[in-house]
């Protein structure tokens, strides 16, 4: 009986736990819906929402950025037109929530497959690729702070 007792108790307690990495994971994936959209309609700005607007946000590409700034103005110089940024399409998604010791998930990683349907070429040049992003626990809610693409 006390066993029975044990196991509903940790039963209890890893099922909110596990509802809530379900709710987290489709938080980031809507996010990326989210932001795959705005991409789709040629608002740069609003596809940066996802990024952490702070000097620490990294992306990696052809070369290392540091800054949302500096990464909103480069997306901005090599997909000038709506042509260059054309259609994006992910797949292959992968959201894996990393708990800390207290259970709670502070940081995620996502990993998967970009394609860029389009018509015309600016100084990015690359249709297809891959990425891995580690998204924070923001006040502001789920945010990338590194994206690594190629």
């Amino acid at each position: 009986m006390i066993a029975w007792m044990v196991a509903m108790v940790a039963f209890a307690g890893i099922a909110p736990m596990a509802r809530a990495a379900t709710d987290d994971a489709a938080t980031i994936r809507q996010i990326m819906l989210d932001q795959q959209a705005a991409w789709n309609r040629g608002d740069i700005v609003a596809f940066m929402q996802a990024y952490n607007d702070a000097t620490d946000t990294t992306f990696i590409g052809s070369r290392i950025r540091h800054g949302y700034r500096p990464i909103l103005e480069n997306y901005q110089k090599n997909y000038a037109s709506k042509e260059q940024m054309g259609t994006l399409s992910y797949s292959d998604i992968e959201v894996r929530l990393l708990p800390c010791a207290d259970g709670v998930a502070t940081y995620a990683m996502v990993t998967g497959r970009f394609h860029l349907e389009r018509t015309a070429h600016g100084d990015a040049g690359k249709d297809d690729g891959v990425y891995s992003l580690l998204w924070q626990r923001t006040a502001s809610g789920w945010k990338i702070v590194l994206d690594h693409s190629s």
